[in-house]
């Protein structure tokens, strides 16, 4: 696995972020998506020996494409100059809630976890029944000083605590949320350090691995909507 490549590459599609670019440079988008690929390898085997429910992913099932979706976006830029993958028990999709990593230039690269989705509104009713039901478990694991040293529970909210949940809930805060995730930046310089990126990786997830696993129980019977 080659970050060094990766990078360059993202570099120079942002500063040509355009279909004609993209198209003469096949050979360059190969080489830097397989040394992604070999990064995401790296980081199910390291993340398989504390939790093995994704070790069976294959990598390349894993990863996002660069194709921007701009039907209703103002920014009408084709690519998305980042890679990005998604290591659950489920593959990339976002329930379960799994390892997330996005690899992006300028400082844009960071390392996730947790429910980002916030359109699923049943799956938003079942983490705040949860977070109502469990608030004890909920505070350990986000008071944890391992928790606490890299992350802060992020996710857009509501002004106010939803109806049918007491507002003076010890965790009435949380209760707004309709999203709850976690996002620790990395920067072009650590990326670029191979073998200490990887080695941090593998322990940032190690460390969110209990929200994970809260969050997923709280959603064990989540259903992706079909189309």
């Amino acid at each position: 696995m080659n970050t060094q490549t990766i990078l360059e590459y993202l570099s120079q599609l942002s500063a040509n972020n355009n279909r004609e670019w993209y198209h003469e440079h096949k050979k360059e988008n190969k080489i830097a998506t397989q040394e992604f690929e070999d990064l995401i390898g790296n980081l199910i085997c390291g993340i398989g020996e504390f939790d093995p429910s994704v070790a069976h992913n294959v990598p390349k099932d894993l990863t996002f494409k660069l194709v921007r979706d701009t039907r209703f976006s103002h920014d009408k830029s084709p690519y998305n100059p980042a890679f990005r993958a998604h290591i659950s028990s489920m593959g990339k999709l976002p329930v379960p809630v799994g390892y997330y990593i996005m690899i992006k230039p300028d400082g844009g690269t960071f390392l996730g976890g947790g429910l980002f989705a916030d359109m699923f509104s049943n799956a938003t009713a079942m983490v705040r029944d949860y977070i109502n039901e469990h608030p004890t478990q909920w505070s350990d694991v986000i008071n944890n000083p391992n928790f606490k040293k890299y992350f802060t529970v992020k996710g857009s909210a509501l002004k106010n605590v939803p109806a049918g949940y007491d507002k003076d809930h010890p965790q009435a805060e949380y209760l707004k949320f309709k999203s709850w995730y976690l996002e620790y930046p990395v920067s072009d310089g650590e990326v670029l350090n191979d073998a200490e990126f990887l080695k941090k990786a593998i322990e940032i997830f190690k460390a969110m691995k209990p929200f994970n696993d809260l969050l997923n129980v709280a959603l064990k019977d989540f259903k992706m909507p079909t189309r």
